[in-house]
């Protein structure tokens, strides 16, 4: 942006109260930065699978023939 482009833009902050000082004005851009900028929270990833809450329920025994090595096997 060129300079003159700076000058008609409207300013995001205006104080009114002439008689304002520094410090209170420094604490209004202080809690209007913490606001933050309005836009949303990031894309939540895919939860992984080793970490998945279905990992976390028992599953039944296998049984029959070859039961026994089939247990120690993943799913």
């Amino acid at each position: 942006m060129t300079s003159d482009e700076k000058a008609e833009q409207a300013p995001l902050l205006r104080v009114i109260n002439k008689d304002a000082t520094p410090e209170e004005v420094a604490a209004l851009v202080a809690v209007f930065s913490a606001l933050g900028s309005g836009t949303d929270d990031p894309p939540k990833l895919p939860r992984p699978v080793w970490n998945h809450p279905a990992r976390g329920v028992r599953q039944t025994h296998r049984s029959g023939p070859g039961a026994w090595r089939a247990s120690g096997l993943p799913r």
